[in-house]
């Protein structure tokens, strides 16, 4: 009975306990260097005293068992997937703003009437491309809200080519709150 015990401590509970440890410290690493990136000079230190407290407990563990190959293993495998793993969390929780710079050949009007509609601010500018007269719009916006407003892109001009960068700071801009309609334009007749 003590052997089974032993064998599964050293070979099952230990390796599994140090890639959850690992996926834990990774992922709050992840989401620490996301936060230094947006300017959270408060939280990417809490973020970080426990993610190294975390891995500390790991590595421990490793430095008491050189020898057991497995362990090394599973820090390998905590460690890919704790950077996979704080990708998606801090994509769910899509923090900060996002520059959309909207390029289309076709009439932007219709585009922009609903962006401005839903709440969003939207400034045009006609412009020449490579293969002609463009118009190009930008919009200034939550990252939770990209999703819906490729949404509007895809309806209103499917052909149309877009770019998204990371704003770190945006000051006195038009934002969009939640259910926010224009009256007297023809927002309410929208879905």
């Amino acid at each position: 009975m003590a052997l089974d015990l032993d064998f599964l401590t050293t070979w099952i509970i230990i390796p599994l306990l140090i890639v959850i440890a690992r996926i834990a410290d990774v992922s709050l690493g992840t989401l620490r260097i996301v936060f230094v990136s947006k300017g959270m000079k408060m939280l990417a230190p809490v973020l970080g005293f426990f993610e190294i407290i975390i891995w500390l407990l790991a590595v421990s563990r490793i430095f008491e068992n050189l020898d057991n190959w497995i362990y090394f293993i599973s820090y390998a495998v905590g460690f890919s997937a704790g950077n996979y793993i704080g990708l998606l969390i801090e994509e769910r929780i899509a923090l900060g703003y996002i520059n959309l710079r909207i390029i289309t050949q076709l009439s932007g009007e219709e585009l922009i009437e609903r962006l401005s509609c839903e709440g969003y601010g939207v400034t045009s500018v006609d412009a020449k491309g490579s293969l002609g007269k463009v118009n190009i719009i930008y919009c200034v916006i939550k990252r939770s809200d990209y999703q819906h407003v490729a949404q509007l892109i895809e309806e209103y001009n499917p052909q149309a080519f877009y770019t998204i960068e990371d704003i770190r700071f945006a000051n006195k801009g038009v934002f969009r709150i939640k259910s926010v309609v224009k009256r007297g334009t023809r927002c309410g007749s929208y879905k």
